[in-house]
């Protein structure tokens, strides 16, 4: 699942996703990436709904108001996952690795007792690049019901394991504004 439901704060109000980054809007670039990785791509979205659609299956949008971060975005498109695992990336990282799905479903499988394998590299914890088991969705209510937003705090709830990707650290850039 892609996710690009943000209120674009560090972008000037903008939808990131639909940013231009060497000739393509990024939704397209992280789109082109992920989709030969993962059997299905979802998007979570709150506007352009339409434009996203045009690209692939659009989720609900946030059951809460005002951008209340990207674990909302995870929580509204709960529904519409179908499968035992979802994989979840940023619509602003626009050369994820072509290895990133099969490094961290490497790492689920090799820690049961974890619900999500994120990224982690030298710059710290990708903790939108994650994928993680469906059934960790259920706790999401109650986690935002409790007033906490920080993904990270969520995944030390459920239990998480960081995949090493020092040596691919340039894929995770992050394109907050306009180049």
């Amino acid at each position: 699942m892609i996710l690009a439901g943000g209120a674009g704060r560090r972008a000037g109000g903008q939808d990131k996703g639909l940013l231009n980054w060497q000739g393509l809007p990024l939704i397209d670039h992280v789109y082109r990436r992920i989709a030969p990785q993962v059997s299905e791509v979802l998007i979570s979205c709150n506007r352009n709904r339409e434009r996203y659609a045009a690209l692939s299956t659009v989720t609900n949008a946030d059951l809460r108001p005002e951008y209340q971060g990207p674990l909302a975005g995870l929580e509204a498109a709960t529904a519409a996952i179908t499968h035992p695992l979802v994989m979840i990336v940023p619509c602003d990282t626009p050369i994820l690795p072509a290895n990133l799905a099969k490094h961290l479903l490497q790492a689920l499988a090799q820690s049961p007792e974890e619900s999500v394998a994120y990224a982690k590299t030298r710059d710290g914890g990708q903790y939108l690049c994650a994928l993680m088991r469906t059934e960790c969705l259920l706790s999401l209510p109650a986690f935002l019901d409790s007033g906490q937003r920080a993904v990270r705090h969520w995944y030390e709830q459920v239990g998480a394991v960081a995949v090493d990707m020092d040596n691919q650290s340039e894929s995770f850039l992050n394109i907050n504004a306009l180049a």
